[in-house]
């Protein structure tokens, strides 16, 4: 079949700000130049048809009427988009297409990316303007109200926002953003190409995850416990647990009250606390075109992911702990949520060989069960979700 739309929705790094966006904290990205890809047709009726080269299986349902319960299984983020979009449009024309996603890797929000594709192709054969901002918001609604994951706008704003040459900063409390060029556009000498500079490494540990079956949800009510227990002791009104943030609340009332809240929702908010430090330090270090200090933070970011936040698993746990001590690698933490998935690096494009030959060398003297499964990738940043 040949179709007349097609829409790239990438996949995204996160370099800095691990786990704070549902909490209302400051985050970077980078969308990348692997993605998904949606091609399709418009329909005149209201029937949306959909295949994959990724998933097995076809989807089928009517975009007019009221979206059903979930039926777990890929269909599911094409009725979370056609959600979310329902409760601000009329939803008349269905779609007939095709989905293919580039990289089998966990780890890099390919539901985001998903979901993003989706909105803007029922936006598109509906009449429906949104600026890129607001399919940030529909498709994270649809992730959280519809999909089950209670995660912050992260993911959808780095696919939906991303620049090739410049990282992007989010402030997930009021939702202002910047997209900042590498070594600083004010003083005249920013860099027009970063990928010069840095590829992203992708290092796939074998595992395979489902954020929404896996402790991530746990750790957003960890988060909201902590932050409870701090305005608790201090005598505060508490809010609605799912009103209650822990940017709500200042570093200082933490040092106050660490010692007297359950160790584990201590640890959960050193590590926000924290992580919101690192962010602000890595876009200066970003601004003045100090790479080395970037990558410092981000690997700092990845040892309160292990400690405090305490995700990761034995695989990738192993392959940060390698790649630490690889030259040409400047930094780097786990994707994603961290259960499972996928590490990622900042890399010197010049050492990309030996990176992956000594990484993959070490990981399977460990783990020689993931021998067919572990993988190397290496991707530059890219512009966001777009019509190609």
């Amino acid at each position: 079949m040949s179709y007349q739309y097609h829409i790239f929705s990438p996949y995204r790094v996160c370099p800095l700000g691990a786990h704070v966006d549902h909490q209302h904290g400051l985050v970077t990205g980078f969308a990348i130049d692997k993605g998904v890809d949606l091609w399709f047709n418009v329909r005149e009726d209201s029937m949306v048809n959909l295949t994959s080269g990724s998933f097995d299986g076809d989807v089928s349902f009517d975009i007019a009427k009221p979206v059903q319960v979930r039926e777990k299984h890929w269909g599911d983020y094409a009725r979370g988009a056609k959600y979310a979009l329902r409760k601000r449009f009329e939803l008349k024309n269905g779609i007939d297409g095709h989905l293919q996603g580039s990289l089998p890797v966990g780890g890099l929000s390919s539901s985001a990316a998903v979901l993003i594709a989706y909105v803007m192709a029922f936006a598109k054969a509906n009449g429906i303007t949104l600026e890129p901002f607001e399919v940030v918001l529909i498709a994270s609604e649809a992730e959280r109200e519809y999909i089950g994951l209670n995660n912050g706008l992260l993911d959808q704003s780095c696919i939906a926002l991303g620049r090739k040459n410049e990282l992007l900063f989010l402030d997930c409390d009021s939702n202002e953003y910047r997209h900042i060029k590498f070594g600083g556009e004010a003083a005249g000498n920013s860099v027009e190409d970063v990928s010069k500079l840095f590829e992203i490494g992708i290092f796939f540990s074998g595992l395979t995850r489902n954020l929404v079956n896996s402790d991530y949800n746990l750790r957003v009510y960890e988060c909201k416990t902590a932050a409870w227990n701090m305005l608790a002791y201090t005598d505060q009104p508490l809010k609605p647990f799912d009103k209650t943030f822990l940017r709500d609340i200042p570093k200082s009332t933490y040092d106050k009250t660490r010692i007297a809240m359950p160790a584990r929702f201590a640890r959960r908010a050193e590590h926000f606390y924290s992580e919101y430090r690192r962010v602000r330090q890595g876009v200066t270090a970003w601004e003045t075109g100090n790479l080395k200090l970037f990558g410092k933070l981000s690997f700092d970011s990845c040892e309160s992911s292990i400690h405090n936040y305490e995700c990761g698993s034995p695989e990738l746990i192993s392959i940060y702990e390698i790649m630490r001590t690889l030259p040409g690698v400047f930094g780097g933490r786990f994707s994603g949520a961290g259960f499972k998935g996928a590490v990622i690096a900042l890399v010197d494009p010049a050492h990309k060989a030996d990176i992956e030959r000594e990484l993959t060398k070490r990981y399977l003297e460990q783990f020689p069960e993931y021998e067919n499964t572990f993988k190397c990738y290496f991707v530059k940043p890219d512009d966001g979700a777009r019509f190609v």
